[in-house]
């Protein structure tokens, strides 16, 4: 086998296997070591340094090594060639199949972008990108499919300083492609270059591959390099025949040259699909979706993930995916190629460098953006007339996302280099610092499940640092609400839904917290909502350690309260007895001037309920008829009066006062829905719908029952839905429906046995 045969063989492997043709000076390479030519030698006999010989010859056998599937080196790879060559030998009638269409996928839009631009004029297109886009698989790729008649490259190293002069560049073009004679002056070759391009017989393609070596950190040409401008200005002449592509990872910046900037879309999820199936790796994994949001479609990541599935995991890409998923780096070759892009950024443009990094300080999951005010809040060390142009400067090279709308955000691998980078710095705690001031001043006003979400993101910072008596106060501090009152974020959490997370974030910080008020209304918090979803054990233990806290700082008010919430949850449990000791202690103790006369009410309200609920009407009647429902709003906070109307219209339902309790669970749906109190709200409805039932209107009563089911399981209200299917089951067996009745007897039974509440079990069973 001769040396073109062997090159153009070796060539299709490669294409096939990483989708690149070797570029010409590859192929010279090539051919020298395949004769047996020394790196000197070749060097020699083109020019160049040896040193960038060797290094383009290692790159060489690395991609020889991929296609061919063992490692190759100078001294074995004509074996290895020949090997393959003889093993893949076929008769004519069935040719040798190499399927390269796999290598291009998804770029169908992008060569029509590239035809439009070429047909409205362009001469010069910069395909402009982060690393691993496939800039140069689409420039090559239109190239070799648009009929060009000749096809000039360049390679741009990426040490400078091995950056081939574009005076030696010219001269390599002129005698080698067209067989003209060269001149020392370089604008005389110049412009014997542009008469060849002007040559209307045939059409030259150009190719300037990985041009950003070669610029500075505003987009021009380095100083030493300013020659490839004006070979630049040939090649974008309105008159030239040729279309030049050029392939960089920062925008060009040169007044003088008329370029025009294309970015190409990255892979879609469905382009990662047909490539991974052509290499046999299964498609309907939930693990490809995964893969592909994480690293953005990315073209390069997509080969790299292929082979590495391919090679580590034996083909299973869920294996692979969850051995890996949090480490998205893990593949050196990525790490190599994000790690080039940190490297170059802090070389030419340091501010960026350092914003770039900071910026890998924010999580992007709850709140998947940053605002404008986010980004400059890290740049406390940068002039504020340059603020802008950083970050600027950051979106040109394509590694800082945004949008018009001023969201900014980071690719997923970028952050987890920045990440890194940031943790080798001396700025880690700074920078969370700074995060956490912006997020704190960010949200005035509490209305919405994002607003919650964004005030929080403070104490996410703060964890990171280790601050956690600074965490703790975001979770304690008091908002302004929607509500018109000031309430703690934790609450705000409870009220809005978002009660799992308050559990994970309490509990992240509890333990490290000093032990004082604040500590004790994180105790405080904690119990309640446990106790809202039937964790009656965690939840006591929850309430007694805030009233330790609350006995060691004589605090009376709080002492109060605690004793407040053990008694809810006996109530839960529906063990009456101590409920009503507990309460009996608040009623007592709230008649202090040192306490807010909330807990009287409260407590007066709770009292009435259980009475009622038991049989005593007349004790029930009194603790009710002390209580004004005219005032009440007005004594107790949003949370006390939305449940002491509640506990208000159950008592007067107990005691068959029906017009009553339909007036007040009215008046506390109404309340309700104005403070977005979702569990009070269900809580009247099926309130609501046993009085219905009392009435033996049982169309209305099933209606409200379902409603409040439905909004109960939505916020997981474990002891209330209970509850509630209880009351839906005794609505069916009035209606003389058993089976329905079972139905909901047992999903009760099995709710209140979750819960460890054998009282409330006893009490369906009696039911049943």
């Amino acid at each position: 086998m001769g040396d073109d045969e062997a090159l153009e063989f070796a060539d299709e492997w490669v294409f096939a296997a990483i989708g690149e043709h070797f570029d010409d000076l590859t192929r010279d390479i090539f051919k020298g070591v395949w004769n047996g030519q020394t790196y000197e030698q070749i060097a020699q006999a083109l020019c160049y340094d040896e040193s960038y010989m060797r290094y383009l010859g290692s790159c060489l056998f690395r991609q020889l090594s991929k296609a061919l599937g063992e490692n190759v080196s100078k001294s074995n790879f004509k074996a290895a060639l020949i090997r393959r060559h003889r093993a893949n030998q076929a008769p004519a009638s069935e040719p040798l199949t190499i399927a390269v269409n796999a290598n291009f996928v998804g770029r169908e839009r992008a060569i029509a972008d590239l035809n439009q631009f070429v047909s409205q004029g362009a001469k010069i297109i910069v395909i402009q990108g982060e690393g691993g886009l496939g800039k140069t698989t689409l420039a090559r790729k239109y190239l070799d499919t648009q009929g060009f008649d000749l096809q000039l490259e360049l390679w741009m190293p990426t040490e400078q300083e091995s950056i081939t002069p574009a005076e030696n560049m010219v001269e390599e073009w002129l005698r080698k492609n067209f067989n003209e004679e060269t001149e020392r002056d370089f604008g005389i070759n110049l412009e014997r270059l542009r008469r060849k391009l002007r040559e209307p017989d045939r059409r030259i393609g150009v190719l300037i591959d990985n041009l950003e070596p070669a610029l500075n950190g505003e987009g021009r040409f380095i100083d030493t390099r300013r020659p490839y401008v004006d070979l630049l200005r040939v090649l974008a002449d309105s008159s030239v025949r040729s279309v030049t592509l050029i392939t960089s990872r920062e925008r060009l910046y040169e007044p003088s040259v008329s370029v025009q900037p294309y970015r190409p879309d990255s892979l879609s999820e469905e382009d990662w699909k047909q490539f991974f199936s052509s290499r046999q790796i299964r498609t309907e994994s939930g693990a490809l979706s995964e893969m592909w949001r994480s690293y953005g479609g990315n073209a390069k990541a997509m080969k790299i993930l292929s082979g590495a599935i391919l090679t580590d995991s034996d083909g299973d890409i869920e294996t692979y995916w969850q051995e890996n998923k949090d480490d998205l780096l893990i593949e050196q070759e990525l790490n190599h190629l994000v790690a080039s892009q940190f490297t170059r950024l802090q070389t030419v443009d340091l501010d960026a460098y350092q914003l770039l990094c900071r910026l890998g300080c924010y999580r992007y999951q709850d709140i998947s953006y940053i605002s404008t005010e986010g980004v400059l809040c890290l740049l406390w060390d940068v002039p504020l007339e340059r603020r802008r142009r950083v970050i600027k400067s950051l979106q040109e090279r394509s590694l800082l996302e945004g949008r018009r709308e001023q969201k900014y955000w980071l690719h997923p691998v970028i952050r987890a280099m920045a990440i890194a980078r940031l943790k080798a710095s001396d700025e880690w705690t700074t920078t969370h610092q700074n995060a956490a001031e912006f997020w704190m001043q960010s949200v005035q006003i509490v209305n919405t499940v994002e607003d919650a979400l964004r005030a929080l993101e403070a104490y996410h910072h703060y964890l990171e640092i280790s601050n956690f008596e600074l965490a703790c106060n975001v979770i304690v501090e008091f908002r302004n609400s929607q509500w018109g009152e000031e309430i703690p974020l934790g609450w705000l959490f409870y009220r809005l839904g978002l009660m799992e997370q308050m559990v994970s974030a309490i509990n992240r910080i509890i333990d490290n917290v000093t032990s004082d008020h604040r500590s004790g209304m994180l105790y405080n918090l904690l119990g309640y909502i446990y106790r809202l979803a039937g964790n009656f054990q965690q939840a006591i233990e929850c309430h007694q350690k805030a009233g330790d806290i609350a006995e060691a700082f004589n605090q009376d008010q709080f002492k109060v309260s605690t004793l407040l919430n053990l008694g809810l949850c006996k109530k839960d449990l529906w063990e009456v007895e101590s409920a009503i000791g507990y309460f009996n202690q608040v009623y007592s103790l709230s008649q202090q001037d040192t306490v807010h006369s909330g807990y009287l009410v409260y407590s007066q309200c709770c009292l009435a309920y259980l009475y009622s609920s038991t049989g005593f009407e007349q004790p029930a009647l009194e603790f009710a008829n002390q209580v004004n429902s005219e005032t009440l709003l007005s004594q107790l906070s949003t949370w006390g009066a939305g449940y002491s109307l509640l506990y208000l219209a159950a008592t007067y339902r107990n005691v068959g006062e029906t017009a009553r309790s339909l007036a007040l669970y009215q008046k506390t749906m109404l309340y309700s829905e104005e403070n977005h109190f979702t569990q009070i709200k269900a809580n009247a409805l099926h309130g609501i719908a046993q009085l219905y039932r009392d009435q033996q209107a049982f169309e209305p009563a099933i209606s409200h029952h379902q409603q409040a089911i439905k909004l109960l399981g939505k916020i997981g209200a474990k002891c209330d839905l209970a509850e509630a299917y209880l009351q839906l089951g005794i609505t069916y067996q009035t209606m003389s429906q058993a089976e329905e009745s079972r139905i909901h007897f047992y999903r009760a039974m099995r709710l209140f046995t979750e819960m460890e509440a054998p009282k409330r079990v006893e009490r369906v069973r009696g039911y049943m």
